[in-house]
Parts: C-alpha cells; structure tokens; sequence
C-alpha cells in the first residue's frame, strides 16, 4: 500500500518505507494473478492499461497518469489525440474499473492485496488485507493492536488483522460460508453457459402481452456480458431436429428438452398474470437436465404501462442470482423502456418482426419493424433492425436512412446494441474504418462472446485490405458458433483474397457436409470453377442460382464472366436480365451497380460513347447510392467526360470527407485517370503514390472481392511515363490476386498491360535484356488473345492488341533474320 503524503516524521517516513518496499513485492504478484483471471484473460487492451497504471504508480508517477498520455502510450493514438473528441481512455476505465470488482466480488475474495483505480484519476491504489501474524511481504508487525484497533485500522489503512477473540465467530461464518457456495454453486452458471427463454405464459387476456414480453426479457439478459441466451440460428436448427417450425409455441416443456439438444444449462420461463388493475410477473430459471429450479424472482407492475419496467428488476435481479456480479449487472442494466419502447404496441408489432424473422428471414421482418418505427418513431433498436434487413436485401441506400436514424437515438438503447449502431454507422455511413474496428474490439472486450462482433471486425478488417486479420476474427466467431453459415460463408472470400483456394473448396465442402449452406459458398465455388477453369463447375453453381431467390446475382456473375472474355454483346444481355430481375426484386440500387460495372467494362474496352450512357443510365436509376456514385465517376473519367466526373469527385469528396476507401482509393483514382486523360501521367502517379493495404480490400458493393481499379490505372500511368519495369509489377499485382480479382475485366486486360508493359522495356533496354523482354510481351499478348480467343471481334482495345502483337511478332522476326543473316556461320555458308 503507498502511505498517505501527509505522515512526514521520521519514524513515519522509516514505516512508509518499509512498506513501500513490502508491498512492491505484493504488488506485482497480485498484478500477475489478476492479468491471468478469468475477469481480464481475454482482454488484452484491459490487460496492457492495467499493467501500465501499475508500472507507473510503484515507480511513484501516479500523479502523471494523465488522459493524453495514457491514450497516446496505451492506446497508440497519434499526437493529435483529443481527450474531449476521443473517450478511449475513460470507457477503457470503467470497464477496468468493473472488472476489477468483479474479480475481487468473486475468484479474488481472498486475495492478500487488492489493486483498484479509484475514480477521479487513473493512478492504481495498492491496498492490503493481512491475516493475523502476518504483513506484505512476510515481515512481523511490531504490535499486535486490540480489537478496537482493528476498526480503526481497517478505516485508515483497509488492513484487517484477526484478533484472537474473535477466533470462534470466524470459524461459524466460514462453515455458514462454506453452506452458501456449495448452494451457490448448484444456481449459478458460467459465462460460458447458454440459457433458453421460454414463451411467456399470458394470462391476462390481454394479447399485447404475446411474444412482446420475451422479447422485453430477451434484450434486458443480453445486456449481460455474463449470460448468454441461445442464439437465434441455434434455436431455428434445434426446432428443425426436434421437427417443428420455426414459429413452434415454447412451452416449458418444449423449452425444457430444446435446451437438452442444444447444450445449454438453463432455461428460463416467464408468466404475467392481472390481479385488478396490477400485473404480477414471475421469472423462473430451472436446470435443463433435472428440472430443478435455479432461481425465481416475483415483482409487481401497478399498472400495464410500468410491466416493462416491473420486467426489467426481475431480469436483473435474475441475472446476480444466476452469477452475475452485482456490479456488472449495474454497470450493463439499461431500464427496458430505454433500450427499447415505452410503446407496447409498437414492441408487440417488432417482436411479431423478430419471430418472422427466424423463418423467412429480412424480406419477412422488414414490414414489421418499419411498422414498429410508425408507431414509436424513436424507437431505435427497430430503426436499426430495418436497417440491417434493407442491407441484406440488397438495399444499401435504403438501410444508410434507417441506420443514420438509429445512431442518432442511439441512447435510447442498451450498450449492446449502442456498439452495435456505432460499427455499423462507423462501417457504411461515414466509412471510418478505423473506428469501426475500435467499435468492435471495444464490444468483443465488454462481451467476449459476441459472435456478430467478431463477425463484423472480419469485414471491416477485410475492407482495410488486411486479409489475415480478418480471418483471424472469423475463425473466433466460428469458434463461438461452428454451426453459424454467415462466418464460414465470410471466411471463404478471406481465404480466397488469400488465394488458399484448395483449402477454400475443403472449408465449403465440410460446411455443406454439416447441412450448412448459404450464397457466399455458391458465389464461392462459381469463382474457383471460373479460375480453374471448369465449366462443369461453374455451370452446376449457374443451376443453382438460377433456382435460388439470388437468380439476379448468378446472371450478373455470368455476365463479368463473358465480359472477361471479350463476349461483350452477351455480357451486356446477361447484365439486363439481371437488372430486370432485380428491379422485380425492390433492389435498384444492386441493379445500377451493375450497369456501373458495365459502364467501366466499356470505358475499358473503348466503347466510350455507351459507357458514358450507362453511366447516366445508373445514376438515374439510384443516385444516392454511394457505389453507383463512385463507379459513375470513374466511368466519366475514363471515357473523358471531364465535367461530370469532377463534378462527381467533388460532390464524393464533400459526403464522404473522413470515408477511409472513398479518400485513400476511389477519389485517388479518379483524380488520376482525369491526369490521364489530360495527358499528364506523372501527376496521374503523384495522386496514386499513397498505394497501401487498403487498395486491396473489400468493396462492399460489387460481387467480386475488388476490381483493384486504382492498380490497373497506375499501372496505365506507368505505360504513359515509359516505366515499363514499373507498369509490369503493378499489372502483375492483379494477375497474382486473381482470388480478389475474380471475374472483373481488369483481370483480362491485366495480361494486356504486362504484354504491352514488357514490349515498353523492350525498347528502352539493350541485347540480352531486350531480347527477355521480347519474350516475355509476346508470351503475354499470347495469353490475353487465347483468353479472348472467342471475343467479339469488333472491341477496339482487341483490335488494338492484335495490331500490337502483329507488329512486335514482325519485328522480332526481322531481328532473329538480322542476326541469322550477319552471323559468322551465315558468311561460311556464303
């Protein structure tokens, strides 16, 4: 324990130091023991601040632990780091703040010296509970002081000494002690324990009550980092194998064996009755395989508008029973009106939404959360539930609306769901990456167990262009949830960015083994069959397709695939049926995408005149959504309509001003074709000098991985400042990242670029280099005419190629004459 400042005697001064020196000792040791408890072990981020608030307190700079600091040296934000703007370091606090008194309310009890960091400041206090005889650091107290010494002892310093007198009274609380944990251990489960929440039982009369209080019960337990309800996909796979729908009534009995098969360890059953004008509610948590009740909490609501409130205690106090620290509880306890609605009605319409939702997915939730936001308009986990279904359902603009919406009424939910709004906000609306992924390691620290949030820091590390950590991610959430398609599903696209493509096909076909299935594996398996190139496998994956809801994305997929072949008429005709299909489909926004990637397709191939028309045409048809928007102006560029497509990059510039992708990739590249197109190559590179991991990554809106546009036009600008070294790297980056690449036309005409790449060194090198670089380009244009060996035979840019080609192969010709002709061996024969 540090002494207090104010003792300054001499013989005060020689105890402090004494102490001091003891308790260093103490310190670290229970440092070590709290970095490996199960409070903190997954925490990394908890576990570096304490240690460093602990280092820096015994080496007494206590009073320098100031907020810039820590969140510059702890938190490794940069020097420009604003406490105000920033709260890193006081949300990093409380949560070390309650998972400190968690340890020491549970495994820590016993601990000879407790660590804490009082509110106030981040300095660590180093307190110490000594049994009788002993002080930190096993030295000997010189006095032993009497009982009434003892109270003022444990006021002062918190030192409890155990007096000999009170030998007896200890002895009888330890065996009472030793009762209540062997009874507190039969109630109370593990944050690795999931529950199951039964139907409420109603009988009220009143049908408003329906499906609306499980829901209510249902976001108060996940507000507990410590409890875990059964997750919705585990639930709907269960019913299957117990046969019935996904919709089916859970009774307690039906609850009671759905908890057995799918290896929870409780379940927990609600009931409401009336009583006049009052409510009673009743929870009850009872084990799954014997039956015997856990715990039971009774509370009653005056009146039907306070049930959900009345709800709420009962759910919290469950929740310590169950084993929760009382802490935690009031640290994740949001009142059930805040995180949700005080609007029954408009509750009862979202938790309808919620149960559709298990069996027809978004397409069915969507009408009933949009009529829950009708009734409560600021009833934010529904604005943000709509949301996520617009997304799902192909929506993009539509679900930015929603879930703008949501991040403004983002208070009126519980911190769960608050991080959740956050990510996504951070994600799709202003594309700050950065904090999205800190979003989402901040919901991972609070509850470990989350599967979403590991879910969405694979994307968001995947859209960095960071492939491997967003595996990594994925692999956890699978970990959590191995029966969960959606991670599996993203964890095929990571393995293809990394080009793993065999141990890609053993992932699908181990998922569709357990009864998994889901589009990504299809999307997944046409690829490698379009890389291999297997028509037989492609073609099974087009049958599916053509058979599943998602027909409009294999017809688009279809589409890049003959265009990546030069069959442009056919491409353009499977790109207007999956327009048509996705119009059908209430999602113009994915069909506009698509005739943007038509648009940057023809600009490529030197159809400029139809490429700037499909541009408008896109535009037209969604014009606020931001892929429309990004692929437009590119498109503009690249066929030299230089009015519009500034137009558009200022108009992305001004929208989208901290948007990671949109400032470090898009506007770079169109900034640098407009170059380009202006005849001035080497400004075209100084806009795309800023080239990182991030032009690599996930474009959300697109079927493939990436285009990697911004490496094909530096590689163009390579060409036109006469770098043929340098322009053949960057056209090679494509080609070596097919499994980002995909289908997309700049994978052709990257077998362009090297031969065309390689033909520029060729002219700019001597003998035996040139003669290399002969080689190379003509095996190159090789590989880009049989690839295009079926292509339209009008596209200019094959022309082009074919003209090119004819007239390298003819000058190599006259070389390999010349040499024939003027070698020694050519006069002997003379």
């Amino acid at each position: 324990m540090v002494p207090p400042s104010s003792e300054n005697s001499p013989a005060a001064a020689t105890t402090q130091a004494k102490a001091r020196v003891a308790c260093h000792g103490c310190a670290r040791r229970e440092l070590d023991r709290l970095l490996e408890s199960p409070s903190l072990r997954d925490s990394d981020q908890l576990k570096r601040f304490l240690r460093y608030v602990v280092d820096h307190t015994l080496a007494g700079e206590g009073d320098q632990l100031k907020e810039y600091r820590l969140g510059v040296e702890v938190f490794d934000r940069g020097p420009s780091f604003d406490p105000k703007l920033d709260p890193v370091v006081r949300m990093a606090a409380r949560r070390l703040r309650a998972k400190l008194q968690e340890h020491y309310e549970n495994d820590g009890q016993s601990d000879p010296v407790r660590i804490e960091v009082p509110k106030g400041g981040y300095a660590a206090t180093l307190v110490e509970f000594l049994k009788d005889g002993e002080v930190c650091g096993n030295a000997q107290p010189e006095v032993e002081p009497k009982i009434q010494e003892l109270a003022t002892a444990a006021a002062d310093r918190r030192t409890w000494k155990l007096a000999t007198g009170a030998v007896l009274v200890i002895v009888a609380l330890v065996a009472a002690g030793l009762y209540y944990r062997s009874h507190e251990q039969a109630t109370r489960l593990t944050d690795r324990d999931t529950i199951v929440l039964a139907d409420f039982a109603n009988s009220t009369g009143d049908p408003v009550f329906d499906d609306t209080l499980k829901t209510a019960l249902n976001i108060s337990l996940q507000q507990s980092p410590f409890l875990n309800p059964l997750p919705e996909s585990k639930l709907t796979d269960t019913l299957q194998q117990m046969t019935l729908p996904a919709d089916a009534k859970l009774t307690a009995e039906v609850t009671r064996e759905l908890c057995q098969r799918a290896g929870s360890k409780a379940y927990v059953v609600g009931a409401i009755g009336s009583l006049g004008s009052e409510y009673v509610l009743g929870l009850k948590a009872a084990n799954c395989h014997t039956g015997d009740v856990l715990v039971q909490e009774q509370v009653t609501a005056s009146s039907k508008e306070e049930v959900l409130n009345a709800l709420g205690h009962a759910a919290s106090k469950l929740r310590n029973e169950l084993g929760e620290s009382l802490a935690m509880v009031r640290m994740y306890d949001v009142p059930l009106v805040e995180a949700t609605t005080s609007s029954l009605d408009a509750l009862k319409v979202f938790s309808i939404g919620q149960k559709v939702y298990r069996e027809k997915g978004p397409e069915g939730s969507l009408p009933y959360n949009l009529q829950a936001v009708a009734i409560d308009p600021n009833f934010a986990l529904a604005y943000f539930l709509a949301g996520a279904d617009y997304h799902s359902l192909y929506q993009v603009a539509r679900a930015r609306d929603f879930i703008s919406r949501a991040f403004q009424l983002r208070d009126r939910v519980s911190r769960r769901e608050r991080l959740a709004i956050e990510a996504y906000y951070y994600r799709n609306l202003t594309g700050e990456l950065e904090k999205a992924i800190e979003t989402d390691q901040e919901e991972i620290q609070d509850y470990p167990r989350e599967l979403y949030g590991y879910i969405r820091l694979g994307i968001d590390y995947a859209t960095l262009g960071q492939w491997e950590k967003a595996k990594r991610a994925t692999l956890q959430a699978i970990q959590i949830a191995p029966d969960h398609s959606v991670p599996v599903g993203n964890l095929t696209s990571f393995e293809m960015a990394l080009q793993h493509f065999d141990e890609n096909r053993r992932i699908i076909q181990d998922a569709q083994h357990r009864k998994l299935d889901n589009l990504q594996f299809h999307t997944t398996l046409y690829t490698l069959g379009f890389l291999a190139s297997d028509s037989s496998a492609m073609e099974q994956q087009e049958s599916w397709f053509s058979n599943s809801p998602d027909e409009a994305i294999g017809l688009a997929l279809r589409s890049d695939t003959a265009s990546s072949v030069g069959q442009v008429a056919r491409a353009d005709q499977l790109t207007e049926r999956a327009l048509r299909s996705a119009i059908h489909g209430d999602s113009k926004e994915t069909g506009a995408v698509w005739q943007e990637n038509n648009a940057l397709r023809d600009a490529a191939y030197a159809y400029s005149t139809k490429a700037n028309r499909e541009a408008k045409s896109g535009l037209e048809l969604s014009p606020d959504s931001l892929g429309v928007q990004v692929e437009a102006a590119l498109a503009f560029a690249m066929t030299g309509d230089k009015v519009r497509a500034e137009e558009m990059n200022q108009k992305l510039n001004r929208l989208y001003p901290v948007d990671t992708q949109i400032q470090s990739v898009w506007l770079p590249t169109i900034q640098a074709q407009l170059a380009l197109n202006q005849g001035d190559p080497g400004t075209a590179l100084n806009r795309l000098q800023g080239a990182s991991t991030v032009e690599f990554g996930l474009v959300p809106f697109v079927n493939n991985l990436s285009c990697l546009y911004s490496v094909f036009v530096r590689g163009e600008a390579y060409l036109k400042t006469n770098q043929g070294t340098a322009a053949a790297a960057e056209f090679q980056k494509i080609l070596d990242h097919s499994g980002i690449v995909w289908n997309c036309w700049t994978g052709a005409l990257a077998h362009l670029g090297v031969a065309r790449a390689n033909a520029l060194q060729a002219k700019t090198s001597q003998g035996a280099d040139a003669d290399a670089a002969r080689v190379r380009a003509l095996a190159a244009y090789k590989d880009f005419l049989t690839l295009w060996k079926d292509a339209d035979p009008d596209i200019p840019i094959l022309k082009e190629a074919k003209a090119e080609y004819a007239k390298l192969a003819i000058a190599v010709r006259s070389i390999m004459f010349l040499r024939i002709t003027h070698s020694p061996y050519a006069n002997e024969q003379k």
